[in-house]
């Protein structure tokens, strides 16, 4: 169920901005993060659960902006990281732009709901900042152009209709979008446990959120990988991190 509080639609938190690149490989000292509440009433819950969510995005917004700036070639690493208050929206984060090529990591009320601690929260606000870190949406856009043209030249050298060849474009696109998406998702898992752990939090503690999401398995030209292989990578990452 989404968390009984309300915050404006799409409320813009404040960002720390951070000169320079981010090379430690020990999280700094921060603040505590509260737990999120448990055994409360329902309006103290959402009041703490508010405060716990914009405590995390105060340390992690700061290292994803200073990581996005350390990767070569121009891109606006002003992240945003709001929140879609709309009552009965369904468990989400995602990464997008908006027409101005500004990046925002979208977080709706019922996930935020699912997190069982700021760790949780911590991993996927590092994870979803990684796919605009990673270039993921101009990427994604390449591949499915090159699908559809691709699909649509092979459509038209067999005789197709103008609907048969605009058909084929379309599933050219698709599939060659599809194509790379569970590579995506694991760089965004790595990038996303570099920026929790150099934001104070345990990615591998992040990572058990996987635990409540179904389980893709290795579906051919699924969109995510098996869960147990984001867990795995998300550990090793972390080790590698730790010196271990």
């Amino acid at each position: 169920m989404p968390l009984p509080f309300r915050l404006p639609s799409l409320l813009l938190l404040a960002a720390l901005a951070l000169q320079g690149c981010v090379t430690a490989v020990a999280p700094p000292a921060a603040p505590p993060v509260p737990d999120l509440p448990v055994a409360v009433t329902p309006r103290e819950a959402g009041r703490l659960a508010a405060q716990t969510f914009i405590a995390v995005v105060d340390r992690v917004e700061p290292v994803a902006e200073a990581i996005c700036r350390r990767q070569p070639g121009p891109r606006n690493c002003d992240i945003t990281i709001a929140v879609d208050d709309r009552p009965g929206l369904s468990p989400n984060a995602y990464q997008t732009v908006d027409s101005r090529g500004r990046p925002f990591v979208i977080f709706t009320l019922s996930l935020i709901a699912m997190a069982n601690n700021p760790d949780e929260l911590a991993f996927v606000m590092g994870h979803e900042a990684g796919h605009h870190i990673a270039g993921h949406i101009p990427r994604r856009q390449g591949q499915a152009q090159s699908g559809a043209a691709l699909a649509g030249a092979i459509a038209q050298s067999a005789g197709a209709s103008a609907d048969e060849v605009k058909r084929a474009q379309e599933a050219g696109a698709e599939l060659a979008a599809r194509q790379y998406s569970q590579e995506f998702e694991l760089e965004a898992d790595v990038l996303g446990a570099e920026i929790a752990y150099l934001s104070g939090f345990d990615p591998i503690k992040g990572a058990a959120f996987f635990d409540r999401l179904p389980d893709p398995g290795k579906k051919f030209l699924g969109t995510h990988p098996p869960n147990a292989q984001r867990k795995a990578l998300v550990a090793s990452t972390t080790r590698r991190l730790r010196g271990g």
